[in-house]
């Protein structure tokens, strides 16, 4: 959830593994519960389990947000005085970025209209999607929904145009730190050209590093102490950016020796938000920061039994994050219809949705980001060198 689509944990990183094949059930699980008729009645099985689910799991989008932010400095800007992209190199970068997020998007988009279809003619729910008008369609197909006000077609949409905005930022800001970059040519009569690091004096080579921290932070203090207190702006990048930019910052602390002083940026940045005003996505999102950047017995986690299964669910985390309520309209509809009005029944239905929907994901994950199907054989080395660009 490169960041949302198609990422694999960096070696010896399971923390990333764990956090998205964790962080990726709370939210299935979370709409599970919220939508259609089954979960009223799990509730009077499971109160507690139940309410949890549908008050306190979509929090567990800050791990998305700050993993987004940490993966997207390993491509844009792994350390603060060196980024990976210039103004120029900027729409080529965001039109990977897009092409990358799309097929499984639109697939999903697809799924979620023959969802809805079922859904109004079998199932009397408040919650199912109404028919949609061409205008709405073509926004949720072009992820500006939010921003031109049309309701999304299906749970999950609004996290993709939010991840392409937040990428889209991340990257404007590392293009314009990289014109902070000093430029070095060495006399003629000294030969070949220099190293960076040898040519320029210490006291300049610090200044870009510098100003990217500042810059940064700067963009993360507005977002924690502004845009983010401001619920009418969640259409926006600069709503969640805090989030994302204490991934970054995790990122730029991981590959620096002196991580201390990294935990103590991403500390003060979230204690002066939360001293305007307590949030706990913004509390969240500053533990997981600090989990990236420390990442305490990632040996044990990388040789635990269970890391292959959780490897195995972060690589479906994308599409299971844009499937499963699709699934949940039709198994609803279904359910409805063929199984007795029980708690128990329920239980079945929505464990029964889950599975269908991690299947119908590792299906997406396995012919729209592999590749693996045979009508894209010919296709192979144009998608090898898209992942590659990341």
């Amino acid at each position: 959830m490169s960041n949302l689509s198609a990422a694999r944990a960096p070696a010896g990183e399971p923390w990333i593994d764990w956090g998205k094949a964790i962080a990726a059930q709370c939210i299935v699980w979370h709409h599970l519960v919220h939508y259609g008729p089954l979960a009223p009645r799990l509730r009077l099985w499971l109160p507690r389990l139940v309410d949890w689910l549908d008050q306190r799991a979509l929090l567990a989008v800050q791990v998305f947000l700050v993993m987004g932010g940490y993966l997207a400095a390993r491509s844009l800007w792994p350390q603060p005085g060196r980024p990976r992209i210039t103004l120029a190199d900027w729409p080529r970068r965001m039109a990977q970025r897009w092409r990358r997020l799309m097929p499984v998007y639109l697939a999903a988009l697809a799924l979620a209209l023959l969802g809805a279809a079922l859904a109004r003619h079998g199932l009397q729910d408040a919650d199912t999607p109404a028919a949609p008008t061409l205008a709405q369609l073509a926004a949720n197909a072009l992820l500006l929904q939010d921003v031109l006000g049309h309701d999304a077609l299906s749970a999950g949409l609004w996290y993709v145009a939010i991840d392409l905005q937040l990428f889209a930022l991340l990257a404007a800001l590392a293009a314009v730190a990289a014109l902070w970059q000093p430029a070095v040519t060495p006399p003629p009569w000294r030969g070949p050209l220099r190293t960076r690091t040898r040519t320029i004096a210490a006291p300049a080579r610090r200044a870009p590093a510098l100003w990217g921290v500042a810059a940064l932070g700067a963009a993360a203090l507005a977002s924690l102490g502004i845009f983010n207190l401001d619920a009418a702006g969640d259409a926006w990048a600069p709503y969640f950016f805090g989030s994302y930019a204490l991934g970054v910052l995790a990122a730029w602390g991981r590959a620096d020796a002196r991580r201390a002083r990294w935990a103590g940026l991403i500390v003060a940045l979230a204690a002066a938000g939360l001293l305007l005003a307590w949030r706990d996505r913004v509390a969240l999102a500053a533990l997981v920061a600090l989990l990236l950047l420390w990442q305490p017995g990632r040996e044990r986690m990388a040789g635990a039994r269970v890391q292959p299964l959780m490897a195995w669910l972060a690589a479906l985390s994308y599409a299971l994050f844009l499937v499963h309520y699709p699934v949940s309209l039709m198994a609803n509809t279904v359910f409805e219809a063929v199984m007795p009005p029980s708690p128990a029944a329920a239980a079945v239905g929505l464990l029964l949705t889950w599975a269908v929907s991690l299947g119908l994901a590792w299906l997406l994950w396995r012919v729209l980001e592999q590749g693996s199907a045979p009508w894209q054989r010919w296709q192979a080395p144009w998608l090898g060198a898209r992942r590659a660009a990341g």
